[in-house]
């Protein structure tokens, strides 16, 4: 059985970790380089890092900081933000990443999820997607959330998978930050409908919620920040929480 995954994001802004709700709101959560390495040494699966408002204004993800954390970990990195070709992927694998995240950019050209999958391979490229409800309609977003476009959420995954995805990064903007639980319903229908791991994003409380998604969800990943920022929950001790309710965890 394949062990499920937990895996802590350090969301960037001006070189610290900063968490918001619903993608709003921002308050410092410290340096992510330490961050980094205590998620290493404490038990966490992998580590996400996104440069949250690289995309908006136009700068590329902070190469330095990335090879600063890269040097610090030993687990698996994703790094995402301002990734638009595959040069600019070249240089984050190049300073540490083994993976990357990207958004707004495979919306703009899907072409470039094809063109990531056959340079770098599919496990290289995780797809992140951004989405909330609108009348009863998941509408994936863009730039940090600000920008709807036409895109529904499903339809949306099942290109990317065919695409050359090796992943997904489902975020549910509606449950950002809010710590009443990820979006298991939306994210069922991915896992059932699609061949990729599946990270579920988004409303991460208490350690029930882990262990609803793994469960409801069907979730390959659970990404989480503030509740690992702020010490709420430890990981260690969610693993091993979540391995007595007979959920696959790596201790």
């Amino acid at each position: 059985m394949l062990t499920k995954r937990i895996i802590p994001c350090l969301d960037i802004k001006n070189g610290r970790t900063v968490k918001g709700i619903n993608f709003v709101d921002l308050r410092d959560a410290g340096d992510p380089v330490e961050l980094a390495a205590k998620y290493a040494e404490t038990g966490a699966d992998e580590l996400v890092f996104l440069d949250i408002s690289a995309t908006e204004e136009r700068r590329k993800t902070l190469a330095k900081l990335v090879n600063r954390v890269a040097e610090r970990i030993n687990i698996p990195f994703t790094v995402g933000g301002g990734i638009s070709s595959v040069e600019d992927v070249d240089v984050l694998l190049q300073n540490g990443a083994d993976k990357v995240s990207i958004n707004s950019a495979a919306v703009r050209n899907p072409q470039l999820i094809n063109d990531l999958a056959a340079k770098f391979g599919s496990q290289c490229v995780v797809v992140a997607i951004d989405a909330k409800q609108i009348d009863g309609k998941w509408v994936v977003h863009l730039m940090g959330g600000k920008t709807p476009t036409e895109l529904e959420l499903f339809t949306w995954a099942k290109e990317v998978e065919e695409r050359g995805a090796g992943e997904i990064l489902f975020t549910s903007m509606d449950h950002d930050g809010t710590k009443n639980g990820f979006a298991n319903e939306a994210l069922s229908i991915l896992s059932n409908s699609l061949n990729i791991p599946i990270i579920a994003s988004g409303g991460a409380g208490n350690i029930q919620h882990f262990a609803d998604t793994f469960k409801l969800g069907k979730a390959d990943a659970a990404l989480a920040a503030s509740v690992f920022h702020f010490k709420e929950i430890e990981i260690e001790h969610l693993k091993n929480e979540l391995d007595k309710e007979g959920i696959a965890m790596r201790i």
